[in-house]
């Protein structure tokens, strides 16, 4: 089946979409920077956090250290990756220094509890960043140095990631102390974790597998009293080489116990794999592709 072109009006919706959060983004994470981190000496990781040190030691202009710092990245990725994402990445880290230097002018009042600011930062930080990410940009060069040492000497690039921002967080501990360290390490922590929850969804749905013996029989019981779209797959069991029939569905967490109980109830003994649905498009919105 030939891949759809996207109408001008999509596209044009796309930019402007793309657009709205490659700025929001960057905003968002320099007012955790500035309100929360860098007010208690809190780094990130990667190329901001190696810009608030040189910023604290030498004085100059951090929203300036930032930019200047990640325009070697710009023609690695070019290079590397590709002129969209040299772009938009281009523009993001552009917002962000302008938003950081903006909150430098415009203080906003400001906890000095680390704990409180580790925690908030890391959330709001995590956020920003996630927005930027899922929408084909990139707030910090590191990752693009990861990506391309990743395939040249065969380390992952979380692995990389790690490497350097053990560095970061060493050189931290030396210039605000390790009590500061050891709380910009759970800001790290923090916003990763947010950032995964931004990209990926908050995961409200789940993907099942059923193999049983009653395959069409379950299939009907979960159309009828749940009214849930199913698919029927079919397999090979590797061991016996009889074929299988699975069913597939996607289901919200408040229908996943009673569909537990309706297959219980008819095959005590059936197979059942459920696993995250982070996003789905298509198809009946309760359950599967079997009207697509």
């Amino acid at each position: 089946m030939p891949e759809r072109k996207l109408t001008k009006k999509e596209f044009f919706r796309d930019f402007i979409i793309k657009f709205i959060f490659l700025t929001l983004g960057p905003f968002i994470a320099a007012f955790a920077l500035e309100v929360f981190l860098v007010p208690n000496n809190i780094i990130d990781g990667g190329i901001v956090g190696v810009s608030i040190i040189l910023s604290y030691l030498t004085k100059m202009n951090l929203g300036l250290l930032i930019f200047i710092i990640n325009i070697p990245f710009f023609f690695l990725a070019f290079n590397k990756i590709g002129k969209r994402f040299v772009i938009q990445t281009f523009y993001a880290i552009g917002m962000l220094s302008l938003a950081v230097n903006f909150f430098t002018e415009n203080p906003l009042p400001v906890t000095h509890d680390l704990l409180l600011s580790t925690v908030f930062g890391g959330i709001i930080l995590g956020t920003g960043v996630g927005l930027v990410l899922k929408n084909g940009g990139s707030l910090d060069g590191t990752e693009i140095m990861s990506l391309v040492l990743s395939k040249k000497f065969g380390y992952s690039v979380g692995e990389i990631i790690m490497a350097f921002n053990i560095f970061i967080y060493g050189a931290s501990g030396l210039v605000f102390g390790w009590n500061k360290a050891m709380y910009a390490i759970l800001t790290y922590f923090v916003a990763y974790r947010v950032i995964d929850v931004v990209i990926d969804g908050v995961s409200s749905s789940k993907s099942i597998r059923i193999i049983s013996e009653k395959s069409y029989e379950i299939g009907q019981e979960l159309l009828e009293r749940l009214d849930l779209g199913v698919t029927y797959l079919k397999g090979t069991g590797a061991y016996s080489g009889t074929e299988k029939t699975i069913i597939y569905c996607v289901v919200s967490r408040l229908e996943l116990a009673r569909i537990k109980d309706i297959i219980k109830e008819i095959d005590p003994r059936a197979f059942i794999s459920i696993v995250d649905v982070h996003e789905a498009y298509g198809g009946r919105t309760k359950g599967s592709i079997d009207k697509i």
